[in-house]
């Protein structure tokens, strides 16, 4: 490739073993350039102001800024950076909000050159690239988000009296039906959340906003 085909690419991690592996693997191939590295959020928004990369490996827990906040605001100052997350990390709720901030890729740092390579190469021509865990959490969410909707509204409001601590016959006191249809309501609860009794329902409901 000539010069102008490079594709520029900037390292945000606050450990520097890991930036240095990372730019041993862009440095091992000709069609990648490596063009300036930081420590933090704040260091990698000032930064891509002056080498204005074309794709960020992003870090996501870092002291100060995290990799997810500082994601958010590079995309909505430069729009047409590529952000791919490269962490230790695969927490549902990380992944998640890495893509919802914008990044177009999420990597384990475990990848394998020529796999971040690819990937590299998959964000500059504006191609998502996903590990499998992310892939499978995010296949998991969606899943789980489908059953959740499912839920009448009806049995949202059992469900929001099960959370309050309320028993059968009060959950039928207060929505003036009878304990027989109460009992029908969660039974279909049960079902639809994936779980096998009331608490873990509560505990499901709890931990996914659904009330």
């Amino acid at each position: 490739m000539t010069e102008q085909h490079l594709i520029r690419v900037m390292i945000v991690d606050d450990h520097a073993v890991v930036r240095s592996g990372l730019a041993a693997f862009i440095t091992a191939y000709s069609d990648l350039e490596l063009i300036g590295e930081a420590e933090n959020g704040d260091e990698a928004l000032v930064r891509c102001q002056s080498f204005n990369p074309d794709v960020i490996l992003m870090d996501l827990k870092m002291p100060g800024k995290d990799g997810i906040t500082a994601t958010r605001q590079i995309k909505e100052k430069y729009p047409d950076m590529k952000v791919i997350a490269l962490t230790s990390f695969q927490e549902d709720e990380l992944v998640q909000n890495a893509l919802e901030a914008g990044a177009i890729g999420y990597l384990m740092k475990n990848v394998t050159a020529r796999d971040l390579a690819a990937a590299i190469r998959s964000a500059y021509a504006g191609k998502i690239t996903l590990s499998p865990e992310a892939a499978q959490i995010l296949v998991d969410t969606r899943l789980h988000k489908h059953q959740y909707e499912d839920l009448t509204q009806r049995e949202l409001q059992v469900l929001k009296l099960m959370v309050k601590g309320l028993n059968n016959t009060e959950i039928a006191s207060d929505l003036v039906i009878s304990t027989s249809t109460v009992k029908y309501h969660i039974s279909n609860i049960l079902g639809k959340l994936g779980v096998e009794n009331r608490v873990a329902a509560v505990t499901t409901a709890i931990q996914n906003k659904l009330i």
